[in-house]
């Protein structure tokens, strides 16, 4: 069975300063039907939001960022058991640093862990441990650790379920007639380099974190498809139904 990392992020699990439970809904109902055909492991956003609701501090500031996370990330965790209660799926919280993949023998503790997870059927919901992590600790963002995740614990593939539904040749915010790039093989240095614009009060990142993931996946032979997290058929269509109809895929050409 091969096995998948779904991503998914602020800007689709929250609105208006709280959690879209339509949204995390379909998305528990997407991963219940994934696991029909893939190991799954989750990689998701939303600690901060979630724990924005119950107290409104200044995300701006790191010491709130971290507090909000500790009270957001039970919370964000009772909505996902609850959801997946409904199909008899276990999901499980593993919160790591970047010290988790820094030497080969602290990857393999963590993928130790999520073999076992997954052997018993379980979901590994996987965040970063935002509450307690230093700047030297500190991955940034759910894109870079996703990619780190799907890379260390063997995933075929990383799914990156987004506000933005694809890599476009154009900022298609901007220009009408931008067109999707359905097949990325390489990444350039001037793509890497453009400005980070998150487009959500609670997002780090944007179209460059993606690139970066993607980037980081392509150099050691993984690959990335890139969907909204907002409108599910694209992704659908592409891992359930075989079918490339949108978003993009990161993977480069398979040597014959």
């Amino acid at each position: 069975m091969k096995r998948i990392v779904v991503k998914v992020g602020s800007a689709v699990l929250s609105e208006q300063n709280r959690i879209a439970k339509d949204r995390m809904q379909n998305l528990v109902d997407f991963i219940a039907e994934l696991k029909k055909q893939y190991e799954v492991i989750l990689v998701s956003s939303g600690a901060v939001a979630a724990g924005y609701t119950e107290l409104k501090l200044d995300k701006k500031v790191l010491a709130n960022k971290q507090a909000l996370a500790s009270i957001g990330q039970p919370i964000l965790m009772n909505k996902y058991r609850k959801m997946f209660e409904h199909y008899n799926i276990l999901p499980s919280q593993i919160l790591v640093t970047a010290a988790n993949f820094n030497t080969d023998e602290e990857s393999q503790k963590a993928k130790d862990t999520i073999e076992t997870l997954l052997k018993h059927n379980v979901v590994p919901i996987i965040n970063e441990n935002d509450a307690t992590a230093t700047e030297e600790l500190v991955l940034g963002d759910n894109d870079q650790l996703s990619a780190y995740a799907a890379h260390h614990f063997g995933a075929d593939l990383l799914v990156i379920l987004s506000d933005i539904d694809a890599y476009y040749d154009k900022d298609p915010r901007t220009y009408s007639d931008a067109k999707v790039r359905s097949r990325i093989e390489s990444i350039t240095s001037d793509e890497l380099s453009m400005q980070v614009s998150p487009n959500h009060n609670f997002a780090t990142g944007g179209i460059v974190t993606k690139l970066k993931a993607a980037d980081f996946l392509l150099k050691r032979g993984g690959a990335m498809f890139l969907a909204s997290g907002f409108d599910l058929s694209d992704a659908k269509s592409f891992l359930i139904a075989c079918e490339h109809r949108g978003g993009s895929l990161f993977k480069a050409t398979e040597e014959i």
